[in-house]
This record gives structure tokens, C-alpha cells and sequence, in this order.
């Protein structure tokens, strides 16, 4: 067995269900990790941090396939414009370093929204908090960890 990450940890306190998942090869693109751990793309999601000009944060969840689509992203949490958090903030603001961002356990909570493609899916995999980790739960269950909702986010 892997060793437990934090989000492993947080899973296990709650008494939520998960499947983990271990892959080799460093930070891989969200398509590499499916076709790595033979998973349907369409539910493998990449978990990414944007930034308001009134420097709020929020957390987006998209199918990794897809892109974020910044006005889409903006109108859902009801501010004019988003930009991309710099990876060099990444690690300090979420504790996760580009390519292990999950929306568990998250040194704050920022509010949080992932693509309506995710209502189309039994569960979804998305980073398990570590290069080389993903997990893969309900979204139900995930709600249980971290406060989502569902919006249109892509192109």
C-alpha cells in the first residue's frame, strides 16, 4: 500500500469511502495520469487556484481535457474577472505544489466549484494532495470534505 497523504488522512476521519490511486512519473498532465491508471479522462478531474483582483481566492475543479474558462469561472462565483493563481504562490496559500493541488485539506478554505461534466459521473478522481497520488470518490462524498458546487467552467 501507498503511503497515506493528508487528504488520505481527512478521508479516513470522516469515514468517507475512497479509492486511491499511485502512478509514476512526477507532475503528468491530467490526461497522462488517465491514460497512465487506464481511467476514463472524462472523470479525472485537475483541481485549479484563481485569484480576484480583491485578492479572493477560489478553487475550480475542470475534467482534465478541458479549460478553464475565466468569464464562465468569474460569473459562478460572482466576480468581474479571475485570473490564474502563479505556481510560485501555489505552495504557500494551499500547502500543494503544482501537480498535487487537491481540494481536501487545504491550509484555508476557499469556496470551491466544479465543472457540471462531474453530474454526468458515478465518482470522480482527482489529485490525492501528492505528485503521484489521486484518489477517487462520489461527489457526495467529496461535499463531505470540502463545500461544492457545480457550475459551467469550461471552454
Amino acid at each position: 500500500m501507498a503511503e497515506k497523504t493528508n487528504v488520505m488522512r481527512i478521508f479516513d476521519k470522516l469515514k468517507i469511502d475512497y479509492k486511491e490511486y499511485t502512478y509514476e512519473g512526477g507532475a503528468l498532465s491530467g490526461t497522462e495520469v488517465a491514460k497512465q491508471l487506464y481511467i476514463d479522462e472524462k472523470k479525472v478531474f485537475k483541481t485549479l487556484v484563481t485569484v480576484s483582483k480583491s485578492l479572493k481566492y477560489y478553487v475550480f475543479m475542470i475534467p482534465v481535457s478541458a479549460e478553464l474558462d475565466l468569464k464562465k469561472a468569474a460569473a459562478c462565483v460572482k466576480e468581474k474577472s479571475l485570473s490564474m493563481l502563479k505556481s510560485k504562490d501555489l505552495l504557500p496559500l494551499t500547502g500543494y505544489v503544482h501537480g498535487g493541488c487537491s481540494p481536501v485539506g487545504m491550509k484555508k478554505v476557499f469556496p470551491t466549484v466544479i465543472d457540471s461534466a462531474v453530474l454526468a459521473c458515478d465518482t470522480l478522481v482527482y489529485s490525492g494532495g501528492k505528485i503521484g497520488y489521486q484518489v477517487e470518490t462520489s461527489l457526495s462524498d467529496l461535499q463531505k470534505a470540502v463545500k461544492v458546487t457545480t457550475g459551467d467552467l469550461t471552454v
